[in-house]
Parts: structure tokens; C-alpha cells; sequence
């Protein structure tokens, strides 16, 4: 049996992490709690918000846009209450895969580690792909593929200096969004009372009809709103990224609390407040919405759309360098999550051992040169077979977001229950979620609701999109795999929960 902690010795354990900036070949606790608000903030807010909403609106209408966000708000909610009480206690930069194999077992745990690494690592090389579209509003005739180079190496070379270097890159990327979302709004309620722009529009735009049947303020029915529940939580996705963080927090006993509390209300009052003005200004029909979808369509976000109603000349380059920005902090973020997920896994047996090593920055240089390679490959695969090898890529990490989810909130759910009955009193916890069990409970189930509804067209059509199934599904049955694939090779069991470790130890033996 594992040796049992007492409160007393989880504080003792604490201080001795804390420690750690000071030890060479190690990760540096050099993030504080600014980086930690804006990391949050900055993973969440991005192109989701400022392009993908607008289709939701159009897709959904706003009541139906607007209950998908107002309901998957509060799934993320409970799971960042979930993941904020275990990474209080345990710190880790491999958070959720350090949980899974702690709580539940081994090989759920390397499934949820290299599912993770393997949805940013892509999205790294997304986010370079997107950035060469971006780059063409202005500089139509210069090839993408050098915008692409140029910020990768600004990417590397943020990520590769320290981690501090990264959080505060992250810190002003994510300032320059939060300012331009807190600009927009106050500039949308201006003008729904007739402030700013004119005639005050009531709620006209919300019951417009298009002149086929349809009628606002919902539309499509169910199978729009589970769209529109699949686009609210990818553009939720990222706030998970404070978990990983937390491995490198100055003071994560201090400082996770605080992140968790004011960051979902800050990022919640964003996404509801701007389908709100959405709504309000933009009728549901006007087909630039549908358009708004991709990012070579930023004269076209709702967010320009709004801007031009006052009359701004440049609201374009405007939203088009904040999305740029989107991107970069994306890409950043990626590129940061994934390097700390691999060097987790390496010190716990489940990658090769190389990528734990460590500069004397504190930075897992091999794990963020492998991650980079990549993240390369991948970006290089769009110029290859029409983009099919990149489309199907990205396509298995639209999912793997929701796993992590599913992941988090059944962690919690077994590290509470062990918690408990290893005789541990709640009170000495230094943040305590909400609403157990029944937060992770409804989190768990709400994100496998939205996983199997997510691409309900492939289904109700008169016969099956199989080709579509398969690249929205695909990323289901590779971690489940990988999960039953570690499990066997390794012969892991369930964790006993008289037997659940909830040392802060980052090198974790595995339960046979």
C-alpha cells in the first residue's frame, strides 16, 4: 500500500516543490498570478469568439446561440472547479495526466497526456497555417509560407528562453484581446440604446423572420443547437490551460484559487455579453454571419460588422490584427501546453525519457524542439494531397479538447471519493469546488452529450456522411486505443483509493 499522507505533510511537500526554481534541471515556479489570469483568459478568448460566434448566431439564432454558450459556460464552470481543487493541492505541469494516473489509472493516464500533446501540437501547426491567411489582408503577394516561418521562430524563441518568457508574451496577447472584447461591448450597449449609431434596434433583430418559416429568436431546432454547443466549447477550449501552468505558479496554493475564481466570470461576461450585442445589432439572417467562420473572413467577423455600424473606417485591419494576435497566443499557448504534457509523461515512464531534460532556464528544450518538429510536419502536410493529410489531422483534435474534459472531471471525481476516504478533512483543502458531486458528474456527461451530437448532419441525412463521421469521430476510437492499448501491454489497474497518492512527487510510480 502507497504511503498516506496527512495534511500536514501534503504542506510539508508543498513547500518543498515550491523550491524547485532554485534546482537546476528543473522546471522554474517563475509564473505569477497575472500570467496565470491572462493564460486562462488569453486560452479562451481567440478566433471562436471573434469569428465562430457570429456563426452560431446564424446557425442557431441568437436565443439558440446564446443558450449553447449560457450552458456550455456553466460545463466549464464545474470543470474548472474541479480541475482548480486538485491542481491547489497538486501543482503539476502535467496536471491532467498526472491526475489520471494518480486517481484512476496508469493507462488513462497516457491516454489523456498524449491525446493533449497531440491536439496542441497540431493546433500549433493550425495556428501557423492561419497565420499566413491572416497575413494576405495585408500583403496579398507575399507567400504564406514565410509569415508562417517568421512566426514560428518568434514562437520558439518565446517558449525556448524561459517560462516566464512565455507567460509574459501570453500576458500581453491575451491584454490586447481583453481590451478590444471590454471596447466592443461598451460600444454595443451604446448602441442598442440609441447612444452611438443611431435608432435604439429593441429586440427586432431577434424575432426577424427570413421568409422561408423560420423565425427568431431560435432556429434550426435541436440539431442547430448542438452545433452551436460544439462551437461554444471549442472556443471554451483553453482554459484548461491553467492547469498545466500551475506546474510552474510562484505560489500555486495562492494564486490557482485566484485564477479559477475571476477567470470563468470574466470569460463567461465576454461570450454572453457579445452574442448579446450580436443579437441585438445584427439580425440572424444577414448572411456575413454564415460567412463568419474562418479566418480569412475578418472583414466579415461580427466584431468588424459591429465596428462599421459606428461608422470605423479601419475596423477591419483593426479585428484583423486582434485575431492575428488570437492566433499568435494560440500558437504560443500550444506550443507551451504540449512541451510540459510531454516532459511530464517522460518523467513518468510513458515518453522517452530524453524529453525530461531540462536547460538551466528551466525550459524542457527537447520535448519543445520534438513538439516544434511536429507541429512543422504537420503545417508542411496542407501543401500535401490537396491538404487532406492536415484536414484529417485537424480534424482528430476537434475532439480531443472534450476528452480532456470528460478526463478532468472524472479525475475529480475519484480524487474527492479518495480523498475522503483515506480520512482527510475538506476544510484543509485551500480551494474546495463547488457543488460536488455533482458538478463533475453533469460536466462528464454534458461533454460526451456534446461529443455524439456534434456532427448530427452526418446522421439525418438520407444516408450516412461516412467520410464526415470519420473525421469528426476519429479522434475517439485512437484514445480509447491508446487507453486499452497501455492497459494491456502494461498490465495497469484501477488505483485502489485507500491507495491514490496525493504527494506533489512529478515522478509518479505506476500502479500495477
Amino acid at each position: 500500500m502507497s504511503n498516506i499522507e496527512g495534511p500536514s505533510n501534503k504542506l510539508h511537500s508543498n513547500l518543498q516543490i515550491r523550491n524547485t526554481e532554485k534546482r537546476d534541471g528543473e522546471l522554474r515556479r517563475s509564473l505569477q498570478a497575472r500570467h496565470l489570469n491572462m493564460i486562462a483568459i488569453g486560452g479562451a478568448i481567440g478566433t471562436g469568439l471573434f469569428l465562430a460566434c457570429g456563426n452560431a448566431v446564424s446557425s442557431a439564432g441568437p436565443g439558440g446561440a446564446l443558450l449553447a454558450f449560457a450552458v456550455m459556460g456553466m460545463l466549464v464552470y464545474f470543470m474548472m472547479q474541479s480541475l482548480g481543487e486538485m491542481a491547489t493541492l497538486i501543482p503539476s505541469s502535467g496536471s491532467f495526466e498526472t491526475y489520471a494516473t494518480k486517481f484512476i489509472d496508469p493507462a488513462l493516464g497516457f491516454a489523456l497526456g498524449w491525446n493533449y500533446w497531440v491536439s496542441w501540437s497540431t493546433t500549433v501547426a493550425a495556428e501557423l497555417a492561419a497565420s499566413a491567411l491572416i497575413m494576405k489582408f495585408w500583403f496579398p503577394n507575399i507567400p504564406g509560407l514565410y509569415w508562417s516561418i517568421l512566426f514560428l521562430a518568434i514562437l520558439f524563441t518565446l517558449n525556448v528562453l524561459s517560462a516566464r518568457s512565455f507567460g509574459e508574451a501570453e500576458y500581453w496577447f491575451a491584454g490586447i484581446k481583453v481590451a478590444t472584447v471590454i471596447i466592443f461591448l461598451v460600444v454595443g450597449v451604446l448602441m442598442i440604446f440609441g447612444i452611438l449609431g443611431g435608432t435604439a434596434p429593441g429586440f427586432s433583430n431577434w424575432v426577424i423572420s427570413d421568409g422561408k418559416g423560420n423565425t427568431g429568436p431560435f432556429i434550426g431546432g435541436a440539431a442547430a443547437i448542438c452545433i452551436a454547443f460544439f462551437t461554444a466549447g471549442f472556443s471554451f477550449q483553453g482554459t484548461e490551460l491553467v492547469g498545466i501552468a500551475t506546474g510552474e505558479s510562484e505560489n500555486p496554493e495562492v494564486n490557482v484559487p485566484k485564477a479559477i475564481k475571476n477567470v470563468f466570470w470574466r470569460i463567461l461576461l465576454f461570450y454572453i455579453g457579445a452574442i448579446i450585442v450580436i443579437g441585438f445589432l445584427i439580425p440572424w439572417t444577414d448572411p456575413n454571419l454564415l460567412k463568419s467562420g474562418a479566418v480569412q473572413d475578418v472583414a466579415i467577423s461580427p466584431f468588424t460588422l459591429v465596428f462599421q455600424k459606428t461608422g470605423i473606417a479601419f475596423a477591419a485591419s483593426l479585428m484583423n490584427a486582434v485575431i492575428l494576435t488570437s492566433v499568435l497566443s494560440a500558437g504560443n499557448s500550444g506550443l507551451y501546453a504540449s512541451t510540459r504534457i510531454l516532459y511530464s509523461m517522460a518523467k513518468n515512464g510513458k515518453a522517452p525519457k530524453m524529453f525530461t531534460k531540462v536547460s538551466a532556464k528551466g525550459v524542457p528544450v527537447y520535448a519543445l524542439m520534438f513538439t516544434t518538429l511536429v507541429g512543422t510536419l504537420c503545417f508542411l502536410s496542407s501543401f500535401v494531397g490537396d491538404g487532406t493529410i492536415y484536414t484529417f489531422l485537424v480534424s482528430v483534435t476537434g475532439v480531443a479538447g472534450f476528452i480532456t474534459w470528460i478526463g478532468i472531471s472524472a479525475c475529480h471525481y475519484r480524487f474527492r471519493k479518495a480523498y475522503i476516504a483515506q480520512g482527510c478533512k475538506l476544510e484543509d483543502l485551500k480551494f474546495k469546488a463547488k457543488w460536488y458531486p455533482f458538478g463533475p458528474i453533469v460536466a462528464g456527461v454534458l461533454t460526451v452529450l456534446v461529443i455524439c451530437g456534434m456532427n448530427l448532419g452526418a446522421f439525418t441525412g438520407d444516408k450516412i456522411d461516412w467520410v464526415s463521421v470519420i473525421f469528426n469521430y476519429v479522434g475517439v476510437p485512437i484514445f480509447l486505443l491508446a487507453w486499452i492499448g497501455y492497459k494491456i501491454v502494461k498490465k495497469t489497474k484501477v488505483v485502489p483509493l485507500m491507495e491514490v497518492d496525493f504527494s506533489m512527487d512529478e515522478t509518479n510510480k505506476e500502479s500495477k
